[in-house]
């Protein structure tokens, strides 16, 4: 079938109408985006920098992890921010499908890495005895391999299917960013088929692993009745980091897409939780609560300071 679009440029609303909160959102999201790579960039950095923390499947998975939200929040928030410095929205066609594609790209890439960093922490909690042999650096390769792999398969068909949509006429965006229930709107034809498919591509998908990862971490939390009651303490912080986490994510990409109707009026406002709060609480929640990676950060922070002191 031939993509029967005759739009060349899509009008975005934006999050509000007023000049005056639209100022007010550009300092807010500004801040919210430099604090965002800034956090993950030293989540990564301190990682890679310290063979320990790098040897581990734990945090290797939380830098790629960190790399993807600073991906994430680079694909959205830069365009929120310019956006908010004009009362006409605009992005083209092109530009619109690109970030369709690596939004979807990155996001369906993390839902896989949220699934491994389970994956390793079950291993890890019922599995001791076996956990360097289970959680093998070729392992770890693996499955960020199948993340990447993942993520681009789930954005392809995304973009595969949208591009097949007739825009005839109306582009006006009710959204801040280009996604397929505001595109649907715009479509020249029935689209109860292309519902489905998002439904198929995207909720079914987040039904099905948050399901999975509530039942893995069940049994983890189960199965620290048998620790002590530091190893439990230890084990119970970190799980609950990780669903912390699992929530931030899972829970609004459930509430879009796991429908079988068309957009509701919530529905940018729950994008935001995913693609912009979401790569900022993240790094917060895993350091805050980790004594190891505070004390990582530390050390570098003082390397740093050594180093900058000699010049």
């Amino acid at each position: 079938m031939q993509n029967q679009s005759f739009v060349t440029e899509f009008i975005l609303l934006g999050l509000s109408q007023s000049q005056n909160v639209e100022k007010i959102l550009l300092v807010v999201f500004l801040l919210i985006y430099l604090a965002t790579i800034g956090g993950n960039i030293i989540i990564v950095i301190t990682i890679i920098y310290n063979p320990a923390l790098l040897g581990s499947p734990m945090y290797f998975f939380l830098a790629f992890l960190s790399f993807l939200d600073a991906c994430t929040s680079s694909t959205v928030t830069p365009k929120i921010i310019i956006d908010c410095l004009y009362e006409r929205k605009t992005i083209s066609f092109e530009c619109c499908m690109t970030q369709l594609f690596t939004v979807h790209f990155f996001t369906g890439a993390e839902v896989i890495v949220l699934a491994a960093m389970a994956y390793d922490r079950y291993v890890a909690i019922c599995k001791p005895l076996h956990y360097s042999s289970i959680m093998t650096q070729k392992l770890c390769g693996v499955l960020v391999v199948v993340s990447w792999a993942g993520g681009f398969l789930h954005s392809i068909i995304q973009i595969t299917f949208t591009l097949q949509l007739p825009l005839c006429g109306p582009n006006i965006i009710d959204h801040y960013m280009c996604d397929l229930f505001p595109l649907l709107k715009l479509a020249c034809t029935d689209t109860h088929i292309f519902v489905l498919l998002v439904f198929a591509n995207s909720g079914a998908i987040c039904i099905i692993i948050f399901s999975l990862l509530l039942v893995s971490y069940g049994v983890v939390l189960f199965s620290l009745r048998a620790h002590s009651s530091e190893g439990r303490r230890k084990a119970l912080s970190t799980c609950v980091s990780h669903i912390t986490v699992v929530l931030l994510f899972f829970v609004p990409c459930i509430l879009i897409y796991a429908r079988p109707t068309s957009a509701l009026s919530f529905e940018k406002n729950m994008l935001i939780f995913v693609n912009v709060l979401t790569p900022l609480l993240n790094p917060m929640v895993y350091t805050f609560r980790n004594k190891e990676m505070m004390n990582a950060i530390r050390k570098m922070w003082k390397r740093f300071r050594v180093v900058s002191d000699k010049f």
